[in-house]
């Protein structure tokens, strides 16, 4: 999982005592994840039900509704992980909160360590269908140096077909028009037609198919134009 990068999660911490709502923001911030800090229980519910967190982290003594409420409030609406922390130790209080939806419990004081690798547990169990996972993509395009590559071999390209690559790959799917691809490769107003960007394609699709004949990059869609057919995880 460290070799990819991850779409951050957001986690949702409610905790009225200052110090503790920012060590846990410091703590999981750390390990790439967002957070939201509420210190009202009161507040939760209408939070979630406007932007979902992924997981919560719910402190029991809370002003407003206390955490067994909150709790009971959000299994109404939403399966989203709850990890309960309290200062209470006694066991009715885990099992209440536990029977009630909590999918874990933390007692105070807990090491933020200990909260984070939790947390990682929960996430990895509940989400890991859902985490979208992007390997790096075989293109490379510097426009700095004005290189391209694919799987690490050079192209050899003209300044046009550089643009095109550029343009092409940066919005993969979205269909181009002859013209609109002339608007945006020539920007000094020379008279060119249509067939010009048909001569530039071909020669592009030459190039990056003698480099990978497995996979089709450019797609021509009829009476409209051009699109980048394949996203960089489809070839990779």
């Amino acid at each position: 999982m460290s070799e990819h990068i991850i779409e951050q999660l957001t986690i949702l911490i409610v905790e009225d005592e200052p110090k503790l709502g920012q060590l846990l923001v410091d703590y999981l911030q750390a390990a790439d994840y967002r957070t939201h800090w509420l210190t009202r229980g009161d507040e939760v519910a209408e939070y979630q039900l406007k932007t979902p967190a992924a997981l919560i982290l719910l402190d029991l003594m809370l002003p407003g509704w206390d955490g067994l409420t909150v709790c009971r409030e959000i299994r109404q609406f939403s399966d989203v992980p709850i990890i309960m922390m309290t200062a209470k130790t006694e066991e009715i209080d885990r099992l209440l909160g536990l029977e009630i939806g909590a999918d874990d419990y933390i007692c105070k004081p807990y090491s933020p360590r200990e909260v984070v690798a939790r947390v990682k547990a929960i996430i990895r169990r509940c989400y890991r269908p859902l985490v979208t996972v992007r390997t790096p993509s075989p293109l490379k395009i510097d426009e700095n140096r004005f290189k391209a590559s694919f799987r690490d071999m050079p192209l050899d390209l003209t300044p046009a077909e550089f643009r095109l690559l550029k343009i092409l790959s940066g919005a993969p799917g979205q269909v181009f028009s002859r013209e609109n691809l002339l608007d945006l490769i020539y920007d000094d107003y020379r008279v060119v037609t249509d067939r010009t960007i048909d001569s530039h394609i071909k020669n592009l699709r030459r190039k990056l198919e003698s480099l990978a004949d497995d996979v089709v990059f450019i797609r021509a869609v009829y009476g409209m134009g051009y699109r980048w057919e394949a996203d960089a995880g489809d070839f990779a």
